[in-house]
């Protein structure tokens, strides 16, 4: 019994072919406008398989997408999901929160968004659109990019990570990155990690930022649902060695104890995986009775 599970995002699609037990047994990916590539994801997942149900993961609307051209509805069922309820599904069926019922993961890459595990259940919220957390407050100052981006996200996406580091030597700090990336607008997230593992001073005090962000973000999501666990997922889960314990500190130290102290984090294994590989998994739960 095979099941597959689709990530549409803005800059593309990247989908997923899963069995029962949730081990990833083809992938496939195409860059571009979801419209124009869900299709050609569809065929490359589809080749010589016979799924019992696919899931989709996405914040448009499956119509603007040209889902019945792709030929998913002609032939299969499909479940349509959000990313952050894709995501803890997912850790909860063979990622980092496979024992708990009342989980978090929060993701971070080119896209912010945080799931919520209730009762063992990913929590949906009244119009699907549960787990916006690039969108928390987290500064009072009014930025242009809070607005287009949301608080969070701004700061700890991909670009905003980016974005902080470069900054910060248009002001005048030196930073070897530069001279690793080219020029400025070449930066990304990876050279800043990159460079904080290597040493580098403002590196390392931009991913010290990051993840004064991340833990404050998380000890509010916390602060609110009193889950067993939270896992940091995306991309982002590959630098545990940076972050976990620098947000560990910066969310425990902003919860009461009693709540602290039955708090545990984990880094997701799946890294860009994850939400495809929910998406799947939510499918296959839909099907049951």
């Amino acid at each position: 019994m095979e099941f597959a599970g689709l990530d549409v995002r803005s800059g593309g699609v990247f989908g997923v072919v899963v069995d029962i037990d949730g081990r990833v047994l083809r992938r496939a990916r195409a860059d571009g406008e979801p419209g124009s590539t869900l299709a050609f994801v569809w065929r490359e997942l589809s080749r010589a398989r016979t799924f019992e149900a696919a899931g989709i993961s996405s914040d448009a609307d499956l119509g603007e997408l040209g889902i019945k051209e792709s030929g998913i509805s002609h032939s299969r069922r499909f479940f349509r999901c959000s990313p952050g309820s894709a995501a803890v599904a997912a850790e909860a069926w063979v990622g980092a929160a496979r024992d708990a019922e009342h989980a978090i993961c929060l993701w971070v890459g080119d896209r912010v968004f945080c799931g919520t595990l209730l009762n063992g259940q990913p929590w949906m919220g009244a119009h699907g659109l549960a787990g916006a957390a690039a969108w928390l407050a987290l500064n009072p100052v009014e930025r242009q990019d809070y607005r287009k981006y949301g608080s969070l996200g701004a700061e700890i996406s991909d670009k905003g990570i980016a974005r902080r580091l470069a900054w910060r030597i248009q002001a005048g700090d030196h930073s070897a990155v530069l001279e690793r990336a080219g020029d400025l607008e070449a930066i990304t997230a990876e050279h800043v990690l990159e460079g904080a593992r290597a040493g580098d001073g403002v590196a390392i005090s931009v991913v010290r930022d990051t993840a004064r962000y991340i833990g404050m973000a998380v000890s509010n999501l916390v602060a609110a649902i009193d889950p067993e666990v939270v896992v940091l997922g995306g991309p982002l889960s590959t630098a545990g060695d940076l972050l976990l314990e620098p947000v560990k500190h910066e969310c425990v130290r902003r919860l009461p104890p009693e709540m602290a102290a039955h708090l545990r984090f984990e880094m997701s294994p799946l890294a860009d995986d994850g939400v495809a590989i929910g998406a799947a998994s939510l499918a296959f739960a839909a099907r049951q009775p």
